[in-house]
C-alpha cells in the first residue's frame, strides 16, 4: 500500500477499516486524565480520547469487564459456595470456558493451554520439568536484552541445580547480544551461537517479541534447529500473545508462557497463560514437577487422596483452582479476539506500524530500533530521541499521548489493532515532531 502524509489519508483509512467497531468496545482514557499531570499543551478537547500507544504496557479495558466481575460478584453473593456449579458461569470449570478461544489466540491445541498464575511463575514452574541440567549440558541461552524478570529468573534456576549438577552458576546464562553498532539480534547470528554451544546448551528460552526492541524472533526457525541439536526449547511471549499471529503446535516448542494484561487486555496483574506441547502430555507422570491439587485428573481430584494423578493436559501444571474474579476480564477479551480473529488484526497492525514508520521518517534525529521488516516485528516501534528525551517524553504526555520511555532515551510506541486508529497515529506523529522541534 501507498502511504499518503495526510490526514485526510488516515481518516479515509479508519472509514474503510473492517475492525474500526472493535475501538467502542475498549474504554479509552481521556486527555483530561493523561495530561493532568503536567500543563496541557495546545487547544484539544480535554473530553477528547488520549492516544494510547502503550497496550503492549496494559492493554485498555474492554467495556464489557465491568459487566463481567460484577455477574461473579452477584453470582457469590446469591449462591455462596454453590456458585461453583450453578453461577452463570459456574466456577468449578470456569478455566475450561478460556480454553478454545486461548489455544486460537496462540496457534495451539485446546489441551496444551492453560490459563493460571503469572508470566514469572508459569515460568518457574515450567523450568522445573524442562530444565534439568547436566555437568555437561547445563546452559539457559536468552537474549541480553530480555525482561529483567527472565533474566532474574533463569539466573536463579542456574543457582539452584549448580551445585547438584557440577557446574558453575555464572556460566549457566548464556546472554545473546547485538553486533557492535546493531540494535537486534540477527538470526543467522542466533544459530551460529546456538550450533557453536550446542552441547553444552539445556535450554532456550528467548522471547517472541523482545520487550525492548520490539523485535520478533524467528520462531519456528530457531525452535527446529535447538531441537535438531538435543535442546529444549521454551518461549516467553509476554509481547507475542495477542500481537503476532503465533503456531505454537506446528512449531513444536517445548513449552511457552506469557501474561494477559498486555496486548490480552485483561487488567493489571491479570492471569497468565502457559503452554505444553502434545508430545509432553500423554504420560505427564513421567516428567518432574511441582504439583498442587488443581493439576489432578478430574477424574480423582475430590478423592482427596495422598497421590498426585496428572490430568492429560497443560492442566497438569496449573497449582489451584482458578481465581474465577481475575479470569473474567480474560474470559471478555479472548472473547473480542475470538469475533475479530489474529489473521486480520496482524494484517491491521502492519499497516498501522507501517504508517507510524512512514511518517517518522526523516524526523529530526530519530533512530527507530525495531526492525524495519514487518515480519520481524509486532506492532511496537522503539524510537531513540536526540538530546533530552525525556522531557520530549514529558512534552508528549502534556499533549494526550501515552506511550513509555526506557532509559536512557528510548520511547516505545504501540498502536494496537483492536482499538487504535489511523487518526492516532496521524496525531501521535505530528505531537512527537513539535516535541522535537521545541
Amino acid at each position: 500500500m501507498e502511504f499518503q502524509p495526510t490526514e485526510a489519508f488516515a481518516l479515509e483509512m479508519d472509514r474503510n477499516d473492517p475492525l474500526r467497531g472493535f475501538r467502542s468496545e475498549f474504554c479509552i482514557p481521556c486527555f483530561r486524565d493523561i495530561a493532568r499531570a503536567a500543563k496541557p499543551r495546545y487547544n484539544f478537547d480535554p473530553a477528547s480520547p488520549a492516544v494510547y500507544f502503550v497496550g503492549n504496557s496494559l492493554g485498555l479495558m474492554p467495556g464489557a469487564t465491568r459487566a463481567a466481575v460484577e455477574q461473579e460478584l452477584d453470582d457469590w453473593a446469591r449462591w455462596g459456595v454453590e456458585g461453583h456449579f450453578h453461577a452463570k458461569h459456574p466456577w468449578y470449570p470456569y478455566h475450561e470456558e478460556l480454553r478454545e478461544n486461548l489455544a486460537t489466540v496462540v496457534g495451539a491445541r485446546p489441551r496444551e493451554v492453560v490459563a493460571m498464575n503469572s508470566l514469572t511463575t508459569n515460568l518457574h514452574l515450567l523450568m522445573v520439568s524442562f530444565y534439568r541440567p547436566t555437568r555437561e549440558r547445563y546452559k539457559i541461552v536468552i537474549e541480553d536484552s530480555a525482561f529483567p524478570s527472565d533474566s532474574y529468573a533463569v539466573q536463579s534456576q542456574a543457582e539452584f541445580h549448580a551445585a547438584r549438577a557440577g557446574f558453575d552458576a555464572p556460566a549457566g546464562v548464556l546472554r545473546l547480544r547485538p553486533r557492535e553498532g546493531e540494535a537486534t539480534l540477527r538470526t543467522e547470528d542466533i544459530l551460529e551461537s546456538l550450533d557453536r554451544e550446542k552441547d553444552s546448551i539445556a535450554l532456550v528460552m528467548l522471547s517472541g517479541v523482545n520487550y525492548l526492541t520490539g523485535q520478533l524472533f524467528e520462531i519456528p526457525e530457531i525452535t527446529a534447529f535447538a531441537r535438531e541439536r538435543g535442546m529444549v526449547v521454551g518461549w516467553d511471549l509476554a509481547h507475542a500473545a495477542g500481537n503476532i499471529d503465533l503456531s505454537l503446535h506446528d512449531d513444536g516448542p517445548d513449552f511457552a508462557a506469557w501474561c494477559s494484561y498486555k496486548y490480552l487486555n485483561s487488567g493489571p496483574g491479570a492471569v497468565a497463560g502457559a503452554f505444553v506441547h502434545e508430545r509432553h502430555l500423554d504420560d505427564p507422570a513421567k516428567l518432574p514437577r511441582f504439583a498442587g491439587w488443581w493439576g489432578n485428573d478430574p477424574a480423582t481430584r475430590f478423592k482427596m487422596g495422598p497421590e498426585f494423578v496428572p490430568v492429560a493436559s497443560a492442566d497438569a501444571w496449573s497449582l489451584s483452582n482458578p481465581p474465577v474474579l481475575a479470569m473474567a476480564p480474560l474470559r471478555v477479551s479472548l472473547g473480542i479476539f475470538a469475533k475479530a480473529g489474529m489473521k486480520a488484526l496482524r494484517e491491521k497492525s502492519r499497516l498501522l506500524t507501517g504508517y507510524l514508520e512512514f511518517l517518522l521518517r526523516g524526523a529530526h534525529g530519530v533512530k527507530v530500533l525495531t526492525p524495519a521488516d514487518p515480519a520481524q516485528r509486532g506492532c511496537q516501534l522503539s524510537l531513540v530521541l536526540p538530546g533530552d528525551a525525556r522531557q520530549k517524553f514529558q512534552h508528549m504526555q502534556a499533549a494526550g499521548i501515552v506511550c513509555d520511555f526506557r532509559e536512557p532515551n528510548v520511547i516505545r510506541a504501540a498502536p494496537v489493532p483492536l482499538y487504535n486508529t489511523f487518526a492516532d497515529v496521524w496525531n501521535f506523529s505530528n505531537v512527537l515532531k513539535m516535541a522535537l522541534a521545541r
